[in-house]
């Protein structure tokens, strides 16, 4: 039976399409996927496989040229990058509506996005050089249909556009009760915030229970992605947003959130065109 995340044959669009900008790759790695980890890939990114090669590869080249990821990261960009992001859409119930917040090379929102072509996916991030490397890349793997890129910080998006979201995900971005902070208030009441955490999550989220909930979240509950797939497993803290909280408004940047604001954007999602699905 055909995953109704997927699709029957979808593969993405096209097998060629050129990386975001022409900048020279760094010493050579392959962005094919290594044999340990080809079983895991192959299960976390089903039929649209290759188009999780063609991001690895942008990763890998514009990525670290660019000042995204560091060299080092490139020859484990499959293990510790894709597939450790991938699992974590175990989570995520079919044709929900995602915002990632601080999303910097597209970890975990573009990951998500090719694994998962059912979500609509909003990606989150202040800096212009990161956005405009989102956007070229969003264009590039043919995401525009599914992919809002988004500059600006969390904080100055509540009460939107984008919508309330059904699941708001951060990856390395701060402690638990800063981030609970920024993301609670971009999910619906009864959304998630999936916050990828490391080996101390569980004591994280003990030493910040109080502030969460006081931030109108739910018990913080660590959950293991990817378990027998990968070694070690994501670790993920779920936060259910039980109820609103009225909070004091930070401090303004003297910037407004631009949507799709980056260099070189051109059109599609990347470029500010919003979708009214999620209104």
């Amino acid at each position: 039976m055909t995953d109704p995340r997927f699709g029957a044959g979808d593969d993405g669009p096209g097998d060629v399409v050129p990386g975001p900008s022409s900048s020279a790759a760094p010493p050579a790695f392959s962005s094919g996927v290594p044999a340990a980890f080809a079983d895991a890939a192959s299960r976390a990114f089903g039929a649209r496989l290759s188009l999780a090669a063609r991001y690895a590869k942008l990763l890998i080249t514009d990525g670290v040229v660019r000042g995204l990821i560091g060299p080092r990261e490139a020859p484990r960009v499959w293990e510790r990058h894709l597939i450790n992001c991938a699992v974590m859409s175990e989570m995520i119930p079919i044709g929900a509506s995602v915002t990632d917040v601080g999303s910097g090379a597209g970890l975990p929102g573009i990951v998500l996005a090719v694994a998962r072509p059912d979500l609509m996916i909003t990606l989150v991030e202040p800096l212009a050089r990161r956005t405009a490397f989102l956007s070229e890349a969003v264009t590039a793997l043919g995401l525009d249909a599914t992919v809002t890129v988004v500059r600006g910080r969390a904080e100055d998006l509540v009460g939107g556009p984008p919508a309330a979201a059904d699941v708001v995900t951060a990856r390395a971005v701060a402690p638990l009760d800063r981030l609970a902070g920024w993301c609670l208030p971009l999910a619906a009441v009864g959304g998630r915030l999936l916050a990828l955490k490391g080996a101390t999550a569980a004591e994280e989220a003990a030493e910040h229970h109080e502030a969460i909930t006081r931030l109108g979240g739910g018990d913080p509950v660590v959950r293991l992605c990817g378990v027998g797939l990968i070694d070690p497993p994501t670790t993920v803290v779920e936060i259910v947003r039980e109820r609103a909280v009225v909070a004091p408004r930070p401090r303004s940047s003297g910037k407004a959130a631009d949507p799709g604001r980056s260099a070189g954007s051109s059109g599609g999602r990347g470029s500010g065109k919003r979708r009214s699905r999620r209104g």
